[in-house]
């Protein structure tokens, strides 16, 4: 069943979830084919965070994001549709990112305030068509936080580059969510093996100009349920962001991801660049 990643990097998984669930406190087994990874590493990972909609146990983490500029964070459009957050967005009062904390049930790392939300006005609800959006923090973060956007003829979008997802979502597929930050090292595939897998059924509809997907022939490694945002990140550059896919790890059914070369061009139109 087709579904977006609102809601850890998963494998191995043969139940869908189709709905947001809140998260809970991980198992604490090791993701198949992941590892966990040290956010100084990575600062340009940020958790999206609303302690009144999801509790404090994890920070308040529902989705993630990726730093584009001192005071931009990219995420998925669908981690801020009403459905997600309970009330439209701007009304979410408590609505922050978590930077520069890997173990968000630690210490550490700082929350900052959302002071403004763009979500893109072409995004499609019905096919995940554009789903991105941007979010204007209150603070600025440091410079090294930022991670390069990979244009359209960049080769890292080239099939077979090896790419890896970040996350703190559903580990397993069945609502065993990450405390601290994973990886999962995916392969980014022609998008002739996307199409065959979601050619407009009732799993989903690909379409390369927007899409990007990525995975392993026989599954197992993957983005599940509280990754949506979050980033795929290929020869030092943001290549996509988590949106939709069908189960969590199953073969034959690869993760879809926002093609961020749109991305890019379609901020420089609305103006909502790095900052």
């Amino acid at each position: 069943m087709r579904r977006p990643y609102a809601g850890a990097l998963a494998v191995a998984a043969t139940v869908a979830v189709t709905t947001l669930v809140a998260p809970t406190a991980a198992s604490g087994d090791v993701v198949i084919g992941g590892h966990p990874v040290e956010i100084a590493a990575t600062p340009w990972a940020v958790a999206l965070s609303s302690r009144d909609r999801f509790g404090g146990t994890r920070s308040g983490q529902f989705c993630g994001g990726v730093v584009i500029g001192r005071s931009r964070v990219l995420t998925a459009a669908h981690c801020l549709t009403e459905d997600v957050l309970g009330a439209p967005p701007r009304q979410v009062r408590d609505l922050r990112i978590v930077a520069g904390r890997g173990d968000l049930e630690a210490d550490g790392g700082s929350e900052i305030a959302v002071r403004d939300i763009w979500i893109n006005p072409r995004y499609d609800t019905y096919t995940n068509a554009g789903d991105f959006a941007v979010l204007t923090l209150e603070q600025p973060l440091e410079a090294g936080s930022v991670m390069r956007m990979a244009d359209s003829t960049d080769a890292a979008y080239t099939p077979g580059t090896s790419a890896a997802v970040y996350g703190w979502g559903d580990t397993t597929g069945s609502g065993d969510y990450a405390s601290t930050l994973r990886a999962a090292r995916v392969q980014v595939l022609p998008d002739a093996v996307c199409a065959e897998a979601y050619p407009g059924d009732a799993d989903g509809t690909y379409l390369a100009g927007s899409m990007l997907c990525a995975g392993e022939a026989d599954g197992g490694r993957d983005a599940c349920q509280g990754d949506s945002g979050g980033p795929l990140v290929a020869g030092g550059r943001l290549i996509g962001l988590v949106s939709w896919g069908s189960g969590c790890g199953r073969a034959g059914s690869p993760g879809v991801y926002t093609r961020v070369s749109g991305v890019a061009e379609a901020l420089r139109r609305g103006r909502q660049g790095p900052r």
